[in-house]
């Protein structure tokens, strides 16, 4: 098992390196942000002045040893923007992004998994194709245009929900629909395929054989052995929702949480909000996933086996 730690550990270690090297290199590839927020008028010797402050002088190479010493050092610089630490604005925007991450997790495991399971039992009746039928219409829509048709719908004709803030539980319902459709969809889909796989298991044919009631062969058996399937599913979605899902979200609704401050930031090429905001998603996501795989392999010893194999 320490051998498996170790492994993903290192990983990670390698994985973070190159996150940081490419969200550097792009930033600075895509042009001066002195020029774009100063615009014409700039003197050349304020110019100069105000790329040494924000430490764009020097080369390439220059500049990535001193962001890399500035990481190590705690020291994540000021928003060229708002002036203000970049920490800070990132802290801001953090618990609005969790409240719709969090909103969105729950929903989705509360719908998908019971009807996976039930699309399963009843996959040769109507209910199954409901069920798959929904799943692949959930699966199929881009969320950036389900929010845009909820929008139009339920907040500008028929006016039952507000379109923008987060202050009451009503403006929660168009982002955390929208957002985790796409999701319940797919994990409704792995939770049929992992039910169908461990209900064709030969063991559960003995139990049914034994007079155990299909209640407590479903739920007791099958359900357990199927829920590494379930349970390394579920870490993809809750990355998938950290990492892309909200960034679009955030921006139609208007949701002033980290995907929203991302976005903001690239278009105002605000460097310094820009690089510790991705590289502070991409470090979510990492963990979760870390999480998720030690979780995995603890849950099932062939798996930290096989792949230490």
């Amino acid at each position: 098992m320490l051998e498996f730690v170790i492994s993903r550990v290192l990983r990670t270690g390698l994985t973070v390196a190159i996150i940081v090297t490419a969200v550097f290199f792009a930033t600075r590839f895509s042009g001066n942000a002195i020029d774009f927020l100063a615009g014409e008028g700039l003197g050349a010797k304020d110019r100069q002045l105000l790329i040494e402050y924000y430490g764009l002088d020097g080369s390439y190479g220059e500049q990535f040893a001193r962001y890399i010493a500035s990481l190590m050092n705690g020291e994540f610089g000021l928003s060229l923007i708002e002036r203000r630490p970049v920490a800070l604005i990132f802290a801001e925007r953090v618990w609005p992004s969790l409240q719709l991450l969090i909103g969105a997790v729950l929903l989705t495991l509360v719908i998908s998994v019971p009807a996976g399971i039930a699309a399963a039992i009843y996959r040769k009746s109507w209910i199954g194709n409901i069920i798959m039928g929904g799943a692949f219409f959930g699966y199929a829509i881009p969320n950036f245009v389900l929010a845009i048709l909820m929008l139009l719908v339920f907040s500008f004709w028929l006016r039952w929900l507000p379109s923008t803030g987060n202050s009451t539980w009503l403006h929660f319902v168009m982002p955390v629909t929208a957002l985790s459709t796409f999701y319940i969809a797919g994990m409704t889909r792995f939770t049929r395929n992992a039910m169908l796989d461990v209900l064709s298991q030969e063991y559960l044919r003995t139990a049914r054989a034994k007079g155990l009631p299909e209640r407590v062969v479903i739920f007791k058996h099958a359900l357990r052995n199927a829920n590494i399937t379930i349970l390394s599913v579920l870490g993809l979605q809750i990355a998938g929702l950290a990492a892309a899902g909200s960034v679009v979200i955030e921006t139609v609704f208007s949701w002033r949480g980290i995907g929203e401050l991302l976005v903001s930031s690239a278009i105002r090429r605000d460097y310094p909000v820009l690089q510790f905001g991705v590289l502070a998603v991409a470090l979510a996501v990492i963990v979760i996933n870390l999480l998720v795989d030690l979780a995995y392999g603890l849950a099932d010893p062939r798996v930290r086996l096989g792949r230490n194999a």
